[in-house]
């Protein structure tokens, strides 16, 4: 029990500020659709095909280096363009603009979900991130173990009685115990969403074996003769009760098109329907369903939504907003117990004297 003591304790003030900021992050996020306060913001969805063709050509007219779109859906009523150099735009639903940057920075839930997914290095972050998911999983059981020692102590505070060690230790104790089996779901599912090997490990007892998609690659790219709204009719017939939330413009010349749907029995906001078009014909030339995929993809699907509170109502983006602000305590004053000394309080200062 020692050894699990202090290595909880060393490794906690090692990365407790990364995991703070993770949590922190990650909070603010999950309200990204009441502070994004845009003209339109709060507009109901529409999937007309023909006006997200429209949409589509618009965003093409501010830059033709298009990467993608994702449509205007429950969480925010516009658009959202990005382009191959990193700016964007906000596009309303009859494709007016309103609202470009040139960089992330200029966009809070953008540079916000760089921070909680990649802490701004790139792929590097986000293996990092999933590490730190682990690390955060290894915290929480051990933190239970450790506490069931004390549990007749138990007292949950908000914040430390004192700012001294003893004070932040219990306060972090009883903290923790009361969050575990949250951040046990968050970091398994942020996990197992960073590390996708790990994810197919776990759940290969439940996977069917599936043949490698082969898509065209000597297809014309797309110019300014694509009808847009006839690419858009023509894929949403793949999937008519299902609604479009994004279009990818191929990233090597002769591929296709890719559109991501949405059906009903999908968890994920962005959907995991996908119908491949040729640009210039508007037809078809491949569709996945995933009401087709075995149970292990069907899990797959259900970390983000359910990581990221998009499913489940407000009580439980309520309980995640719990999860992270708890993360966010634990790890500063982890590390603040760890590394800094106990401040002297006033009844210390009298018992010690002049």
């Amino acid at each position: 029990m020692k050894l699990l003591s202090w290595l909880h304790r060393w490794t906690g003030g090692i990365v407790g500020i990364l995991l703070a900021v993770i949590g922190l992050s990650g909070t603010v996020l999950l309200w990204e659709g009441s502070w994004i306060m845009l003209p339109g913001a709060d507009d109901q969805a529409t999937n007309d095909p023909a006006a997200l063709g429209r949409s589509i050509a618009a965003a093409l007219e501010l830059d033709p280096g298009l990467s993608r779109i994702t449509f205007a859906g429950e969480e925010i009523g516009l658009h959202q363009a990005i382009y191959g150099d990193g700016s964007g735009a906000y596009l309303a639903q009859d494709g007016t603009l309103i609202d470009r940057w040139d960089s992330m920075w200029e966009r809070p839930e953008l540079w916000l979900f760089d921070l909680h997914h990649y802490l701004f290095i790139g792929e590097a972050g986000k293996t990092v991130t999933g590490i730190l998911g682990i690390l955060l999983l290894g915290f929480s059981i051990s933190g239970l173990i450790l506490w069931w020692r004390t549990r007749k102590t138990f007292r949950l505070r908000l914040w430390p009685a004192r700012f001294t060690t003893s004070a932040i230790v219990r306060h972090h104790r009883d903290l923790g115990a009361v969050a575990s089996p949250l951040l046990i779901f968050a970091a398994s599912t942020g996990a197992l969403m960073v590390f996708p090997a790990l994810s197919a490990w776990v759940l290969s007892p439940w996977a069917a074996e599936t043949e490698a998609r082969v898509l065209p690659v000597d297809l014309s790219a797309p110019d300014l003769q694509t009808d847009w709204s006839l690419v858009m009719t023509r894929a949403q017939a793949a999937f008519p009760q299902a609604a479009p939330r994004r279009i990818m413009l191929p990233v090597d010349s002769g591929e296709p098109i890719a559109i991501r749907y949405r059906q009903h029995f999908e968890w994920t906001p962005n959907g995991r329907s996908y119908v491949w078009v040729d640009p210039a014909t508007a037809t078809i030339v491949s569709v996945e369903d995933p009401a087709s995929g075995d149970a292990a993809s069907a899990v797959t699907e259900k970390y983000y939504p359910v990581h990221a509170a998009k499913v489940g109502g407000i009580l439980w983006r309520l309980a995640m907003t719990f999860a992270g602000i708890s993360l966010a305590m634990l790890g500063i004053l982890a590390t603040w117990s760890f590394w800094m000394k106990p401040m002297v309080t006033p009844n210390k200062m009298r018992k010690r004297g002049p």
